[in-house]
């Protein structure tokens, strides 16, 4: 899962990375309106958490740009404001959740994942694919009703494949997603091609069809059939 942090108060803003990036989350921060503004333009998240007040302008911007791109991305505002009308406000334009500071990081963890399941999984925790079957509570993968044992990077790659299947998704897409910033420090996609490997391999021993697609020259697609 890949979340962006927008926040100006650095010592907050490392303890909520902190506790993220040790749940295993893909995660990219900006401090500014400014910084928050241009990672939205270049990449897709699946949630981000963002505060109000910002330095150099007022989140509800991000807030809209973020769903005028994609309206399945969850936006969670976190506010040192409680008022009803900052609420409602935020609530109206598009945010899925709300969490006054100061908060738990274990409540905007489970709310991550409520957003997140509601907009990206229909509100189920399972997926399914014909004999794959995924449960992203438990992050737990079956084919066949038999367990596949997956590292963390080939669940987050066919959880993301399965998400958006039938659809070809570019090299670049894939590795953005799965990888975040660290993908730019990277001379090749050859990664993206031998954890795919991995994971059909996986699937396939365990019964299962294979059902990743190579696009040549552009990337991947998850589906049945050919490629056409």
């Amino acid at each position: 899962m890949k979340l962006l942090i927008v926040e100006d108060d650095i010592e907050l803003l490392r303890t909520v990375l902190r506790y993220f990036d040790a749940s295993g989350y893909v995660l990219e921060k900006a401090k500014t309106l400014a910084e928050g503004r241009a990672k939205v333009t270049e990449h897709r998240y699946d949630c981000v958490i963002l505060d109000l007040n910002l330095p150099d302008g007022d989140g509800i911007e991000l807030l809209r740009q973020v769903k005028t791109k994609d309206k399945s991305t969850g936006v969670i505002i976190l506010s040192a404001n409680s008022s009803l009308e900052t609420k409602v406000a935020g609530l109206e334009i598009g945010a899925d959740d709300y969490l006054t500071k100061p908060f738990h990081l274990s409540e905007l963890n489970a709310r991550v994942k409520s957003v997140v399941r509601r907009n990206k999984y229909e509100g189920d925790n399972q997926l399914t694919f014909n004999e794959i079957s995924i449960d992203t509570a438990g992050q737990e993968v079956r084919v066949n009703d038999k367990r596949l044992k997956l590292t963390r990077k080939e669940y987050e790659l066919l959880l993301y494949m399965v998400i958006n299947k039938n659809k070809v998704l570019t090299k670049h897409s894939i590795s953005e997603h799965i990888w975040g910033d660290f993908v730019d420090r990277r001379d090749s996609y050859d990664f993206i091609y031998s954890h795919l490997k991995n994971l059909r391999k996986k699937i396939i021993e365990k019964g299962g069809a294979d059902y990743i697609q190579t696009i040549y020259g552009i990337g991947y697609k998850f589906a049945e059939g050919e490629v056409e």
